[in-house]
């Protein structure tokens, strides 16, 4: 039988080592089969559950709330971990761990204080943003209405891109009220009227879920609205870019996936090609040289995250500290962000094609299921593309422009 995994981490007087013995427990369970189910498609409810009894959607949130305390580089440091053992499962958590970022950390009301109770206990947040009718994505009115009903609302519009939703215990939706003043709601995903359809059909990052979400007279209460404000939630500029990196962080962790099947790939190899240097796979100097690439892709990956990580946490605590010069740090932060974006999907990319060039054909087979990294990484990247990312680097580099505060930056 599987021993339990303890939230021994999460207790206030201590702080999460990334190479905890908890920590490394976890994700070795949850990096079972992780081939298997994304080749089956089976949902890994039972992996999101050993993340929601670990408690460790509380490891942002301040020790006297219960949390863990932990700075975002560590956090980051746990992402990469996650995405190297299943790219899926750290994907469903992306927007779990970006609301509590906006919401849920610092709390200024007893609505907001019951939230933080509800993640500290384990409980995992999703998200309904994006609408397929709008012109761009981001920075816009949603077509999703709170319409007043007595003292409370009633939600109606539908959503897709709803990442994580369906193993989730709350969901967070972007919304306007009649006189277009947008707005965040975060409410049960069991309340009446909210229907979740796992729809999504892409070529990677397969069990996420991120499919279509109904919201049909849904009733939300006055204090599970919180509107639009400069220094609250959505109104911070570069608010996104704890988003964005979140995902460059499962890339790096993806790249750190191919390094060790190409490793373990050569190392079990019986055959070799005719014309092969060496007669012994892990003898190949040909082979070795392609290992050391994928080996220095996954290194500069992590490295980049884990350096805009600490920008990430250098600005917020700016923030929190209502330094004057918050907002300069927030676009350090974005900057920082958009360029390890730039290095980390690149790498992720190219390494899953190199791992081809260490197995032959039967590495293609679909029993091996390698192709799923390339598959994974190219579909994260897919998430605001680099050119435009690239395009606002060179302009900011050339003449100062800065980076777009809203969207993903």
């Amino acid at each position: 039988m599987n021993k339990p995994v303890s939230a021994t981490s999460l207790q206030p007087s201590d702080r999460l080592h990334s190479h905890s013995p908890d920590i490394d427990a976890l994700l070795s369970r949850i990096a079972e089969g992780a081939s298997d189910r994304e080749r089956e498609r089976v949902l890994p409810f039972p992996e999101i559950d050993l993340i929601r009894n670990a408690r460790l959607g509380a490891l942002r949130l301040p020790a006297d709330a219960g949390g863990a305390d932990t700075s975002i580089r560590t956090l980051f440091e746990f992402v990469i971990r996650l995405g190297e053992a299943d790219a899926n499962v750290a994907h469903i958590l992306r927007n779990h761990f970006s609301v509590v970022e906006r919401l849920v950390r610092r709390p200024t009301n007893d609505q907001h204080r019951q939230w933080q109770k509800a993640v500290a206990d384990g409980a995992i947040i999703g998200l309904a943003a994006t609408e397929l009718d709008t012109p761009k994505v981001g920075n816009v009115t949603p077509n999703t209405i709170l319409t007043a009903d007595g003292d409370d609302y009633l939600l109606n519009g539908t959503k897709y891109y709803s990442t994580g939703t369906l193993y989730s215990d709350y969901v967070l939706v972007r919304t306007a009220d009649a006189s277009g003043a947008n707005a965040a709601v975060l409410i049960p995903v069991k309340r009446e009227g909210i229907e979740l359809i796992d729809d999504w059909d892409g070529l990677g990052q397969r069990l996420t879920a991120t499919g279509t979400t109904h919201f049909r007279n849904v009733r939300v209460k006055r204090d599970e609205a919180v509107f639009d404000a400069p220094d609250t939630g959505y109104g911070i500029p570069y608010s996104n870019t704890f988003a964005q990196l979140f995902l460059t962080a499962i890339n790096a962790g993806i790249a750190r996936a191919i390094l060790n099947d190409a490793s373990a790939l050569v190392r079990s190899r019986k055959r070799t090609f005719y014309y092969a240097p060496s007669e012994t796979p892990s003898d190949d100097p040909l082979l070795q040289q392609t290992v050391g690439q994928i080996a220095s892709g996954a290194f500069a990956a992590e490295t980049v995250v884990l350096a805009a990580a600490e920008a990430l946490d250098a600005a917020t605590d700016a923030f929190d500290a209502g330094d004057a010069d918050a907002e300069a740090a927030a676009h350090r932060a974005a900057l920082l962000s958009a360029k390890a974006k730039i290095v980390a999907d690149e790498f992720a990319i190219r390494s899953g094609s190199l791992l081809f060039d260490v197995g032959g054909a039967s590495a293609t087979k679909k029993a091996t299921n390698f192709d799923r990294h390339w598959r994974n990484a190219r579909t994260l990247a897919s998430h605001n593309p680099n050119t435009f990312k690239a395009r606002s680097i060179g302009q900011y580099e050339i003449s100062g422009t800065p980076l777009p505060a809203k969207g993903f930056f």
